[in-house]
């Protein structure tokens, strides 16, 4: 999809840029390509610099309550230090990584419902103008796709998939958020399970899996959250039984005695997170990851969450021109 919008800070007349993304997406920590096409004005125009910026709609609760909110987790300088001169045509071509702990946003092309952008913005004589978002799609890393199959062959279902503002203590995370994918238990984990969350955060050398199960009470004890943390190599991806892997941390993760949850103020640090941090209510209901996720429902509410977002994004940068 391509945004164009005139330079409201320029004024009629000013440059307008189009920003194209390789249709094709990106992986976490792979090279995105895309380029910029500039339009030049009625005038001619010194392009001081053109820069990206990865913007992630990230949720967060704190004491005043739950909130949403763009925040931006990376930034590219892709081009300036030339002038455009008046009507000319001029396309910048780039590629930059992304960083490994990038969102996914699909599995097998079907939408999880997190909502990533690329917006770009354009130095101009002293000025600079954010303009409109581009969607930005980013597939799974090899691991990560094969413990999301692995996770729907073994019974369990897709329900919602967000970010969560905040950190989880004791591991290498980079962004200031992470993502947090949620399943419904499979039938023979339902009497021990409400709900199995699954983070990855993902390095050059692998990625570590935070694999989270709210707990079922017992007959003379009240639910709780446990948690367990698992370190696997990109080269894992092949040659690993990923069902009977899987299948193992969870059997030990809802079979542990011991880490119970604690969770303190408007936010919480419970040995896993700290900073604000809470749940969406986007619900898709689906046989197993490994098909995605179905129905038109779910496709419908993810295209209003995207158009939202842009929307609401595009009026706080006119209310800030």
């Amino acid at each position: 999809m391509v945004f164009k919008r005139l330079l409201g800070s320029m004024g009629v007349g000013g440059p307008a840029v189009d920003t194209v993304l390789d249709p094709a997406g990106a992986t976490p920590g792979g090279s995105l390509s895309g380029e910029v096409r500039l339009t030049g004005g009625r005038a001619d125009f010194d392009i001081e610099h053109i820069r990206l910026e990865l913007v992630a709609r990230v949720e967060a609760e704190t004491e005043h309550g739950e909130h949403d909110g763009s925040v931006v987790f990376e930034r590219f300088t892709v081009g300036g230090g030339f002038r455009l001169h008046e009507g000319e045509h001029r396309t910048v071509p780039f590629t930059v990584t992304l960083p490994w702990e990038t969102p996914i946003t699909e599995l097998h092309g079907q939408p999880l419902g997190v909502v990533l952008g690329v917006r770009t913005e354009l130095g101009v004589a002293g000025a600079k103008d954010k303009g409109d978002l581009d969607a930005l799609t980013v597939r799974p890393l090899p691991v990560q796709e094969a413990v999301l199959e692995a996770l729907g062959r073994l019974g369990f279902g897709f329900k919602s998939a967000d970010l969560e503002y905040g950190r989880i203590t004791g591991t290498g995370q980079q962004l200031p958020f992470y993502q947090e994918i949620e399943l419904t238990p499979a039938p023979r984990y339902a009497a021990q399970a409400n709900e199995i969350e699954v983070t990855f955060l993902a390095n050059p050398a692998g990625m570590e899996v935070v694999v989270e199960a709210d707990k079922r009470g017992g007959l003379f004890s009240g639910g709780h959250d446990a948690i367990a943390r698992h370190t696997v190599d990109h080269g894992q991806a092949a040659g690993t039984d990923w069902n009977t892997e899987v299948d193992s941390w969870i059997q030990s993760l809802l079979s542990a005695r011991t880490g119970h949850t604690q969770k303190d103020g408007p936010g919480y640090d419970d040995g896993r997170r700290s900073g604000p941090g809470m749940g969406t209510a986007l619900a898709a209901g689906a046989a197993g990851l490994a098909v995605g996720v179905v129905g038109g429902l779910v496709a419908a509410e993810v295209v209003d969450e995207v158009g939202d977002f842009f929307e609401g994004d595009d009026e706080e940068d006119d209310e800030e021109s």
